[in-house]
């Protein structure tokens, strides 16, 4: 069963989200000498980088070695480099060029400005997770792997009854998202669900009737994918007391 965790509002969810972060990286450092994350974008997301960024600053605080942390995107928008609705730009700006992650530990998604069509841009990246996998796997290890969710369900850029949500690839293009911008990258299913832990950040009334539906058994991943995902080892809803609001007792 998913574990579930509702903070009062938005910002005590971003900062208890950015506290649980740290403490997880710092870890699997422990144990492992690394740390692999995947990062989400949307406010609230971000907002989590912030705050991550802000706990770096405090030598009294749990520190992660961002010189040994791995960082992916469980999705990106397929415009150019330096637009603003990139999330690998709003990444390097909230937290990872303020910490210092080393230029070859950060696998950014290709942008359209690169040279390439998107499902090119998708095999690519499934290319740079077989390379960093160990020995006969098609994925490296995922300690952590944010979410964020949209109002429909959609997870990453599969959204409800597109062809990404029965792709079994590591890595898709997607066309025509009913949400701009309408070209994207995207991790599927199958990479997804590989990861250690995998977090659902959710913020909003407006998403707490997808919510309730994905963690009381209301829908299929085709038609809520948020319902599909998984980690190997613990699944975590942390939600804001609004998008909390339709489970049975309140969350």
């Amino acid at each position: 069963m998913p574990d579930v965790v509702v903070e009062p509002d938005a910002d005590r969810l971003a900062r208890a989200a950015a506290s649980a972060l740290v403490a997880r990286l710092a870890a699997a450092q422990t144990v492992h000498g690394t740390a692999s994350v995947v990062l989400t974008g949307g406010g609230i997301g971000t907002a989590v980088l912030e705050r991550v960024a802000g706990l770096a600053r405090e030598p009294e605080r749990e520190q992660v070695d961002w010189t040994t942390v791995d960082v992916w995107w469980g999705d990106d928008r397929f415009v150019p480099a330096d637009d603003e609705e990139r999330n690998e730009l709003g990444a390097r700006r909230a937290l990872l060029d303020v910490v210092g992650v080393p230029a070859e530990r950060v696998h950014a998604m290709p942008a359209s400005d690169a040279g390439t069509e998107p499902e090119d841009a998708a095999a690519w990246y499934a290319g740079q997770l077989a390379d960093a996998a160990p020995e006969g796997e098609a994925l490296p290890r995922f300690d952590v792997l944010l979410l964020g969710m949209g109002p429909e369900g959609h997870v990453a850029s599969i959204f409800p009854e597109s062809p990404a949500a029965s792709d079994e690839r590591t890595v898709v293009a997607v066309r025509d998202c009913p949400k701009p911008p309408p070209t994207r990258i995207s991790l599927g299913f199958s990479a997804i669900n590989t990861a250690e832990e995998v977090w659902l950040l959710v913020s909003g009334a407006a998403k707490a009737p997808a919510v309730a539906r994905a963690l009381e058994g209301g829908a299929g991943p085709l038609q809520l994918p948020a319902a599909g995902v998984h980690g190997r080892r613990a699944t975590r809803w942390l939600l804001d007391a609004d998008a909390a609001g339709e489970l049975s007792g309140g969350g």
